[in-house]
């Protein structure tokens, strides 16, 4: 359990020391960025992000104008210069949009570049998926697990579920598992149809970045929604955007084994605790097992949104059978 608990706190790493601002607009709290990174970001544009004094949130001047895409193209103007500038690495060409909660997305304050969101410390968004086969011999439950590619600008080689993504703006969760599962694994659409079951959620926040130590690291803020999907035995997934090199199948005990801190070739971090939740929830961990509570608290964590009357780490708000 100990190696659960090592593998979780990769995704939950927040230094007890770090001071953040608040971003907000409207009067809505949308994100989280240091001191020096507010700094970065007034400097590079005061017209588009202001902060009044040095206990003044973060926020967005009157030139990005106050609608969707008027703040959108403001704030895409700064992201892009820093993008040159070298500041801002991995670009997707890939729009998130920007909300104090999920059920804001469909009509946002903004979008944001998908590599540009974590320096803002917004609220992202994303599906991974479980994809589950029977082996015919013992009967035992079996992952498929994907091969990054070694040209992701994030862990590139490193281990992943068979399909995971970000939650794009103007997708509904279902058919941005739909498109995942046919671009990165080539699942028909009528497959995952047939065997996919939405499983819960999970959340971790962290801070990060090549500029950590400097102050000017990014906050991680993510909300997975969580998903199941069980295949036919004698499917076998194929890589179909050049983001996966190779699949293969693992039983449960070798997935828990590659949990251990020193296995040289784990999992991509934020795979984990949608793992964890997959044998919770299924019952391959016991609730007889030490630190099982511990365990269940830290995956169930429960920070869903930037409103203070949602979710926020309060475990009494947490829904029936997550809390």
């Amino acid at each position: 359990m100990d190696h659960m608990f090592f593998r979780i706190n990769e995704c939950n790493s927040m230094p007890n020391d770090i001071n953040l601002v608040d971003f907000v607009v409207d009067g809505e709290k949308l994100g989280k960025v240091t001191p020096k990174v507010a700094e970065r970001l007034c400097n590079t544009s005061p017209t588009i992000f202001q902060k009044a004094d040095s206990n003044s949130p973060l926020t967005l001047g009157k030139s990005a104008g106050n609608t969707i895409e008027s703040r959108t193209k403001a704030v895409a103007s700064v992201m892009e210069e820093l993008r040159d500038s070298g500041y801002i690495t991995g670009w997707r060409d890939e729009m998130y949009p920007v909300a104090n909660n999920f059920d804001k997305v469909t009509s946002p304050v903004f979008l944001i570049e998908r590599a540009a969101a974590s320096l803002l410390g917004v609220m992202e968004y994303g599906v991974h998926i479980n994809g589950l086969i029977i082996s015919e011999d013992d009967k035992e439950v079996k992952m498929w697990m994907a091969r990054r590619s070694k040209t992701k600008s994030k862990f590139p080689s490193m281990l992943d579920h068979i399909v995971a993504g970000g939650q794009p703006a103007g997708l509904s969760l279902l058919d941005n598992v739909i498109k995942e599962c046919e671009e990165e694994a080539g699942i028909p659409e009528e497959l995952t149809k047939r065997g996919i079951k939405p499983a819960g959620v999970i959340s971790y926040e962290n801070y990060g970045g090549r500029l950590k130590d400097e102050g000017e690291g990014v906050m991680n803020r993510v909300v997975l929604f969580c998903f199941d999907l069980m295949l036919p035995k004698d499917f076998v997934p194929s890589a179909n955007d050049g983001e996966v090199e190779s699949f293969f199948t693992w039983s449960l005990e070798e997935v828990a084994q590659s949990m251990h801190p020193e296995y040289d070739d784990p999992i991509k971090p934020n795979c984990y605790p949608v793992i964890i939740d997959f044998m919770l929830r299924e019952g391959h961990i016991s609730p007889d097992s030490p630190k099982y509570l511990e365990i269940y608290y830290l995956v169930y964590r429960a920070d869903y949104t930037d409103n203070s009357s949602g979710y926020k780490g309060d475990r009494s708000n947490c829904p029936p059978g997550r809390g």
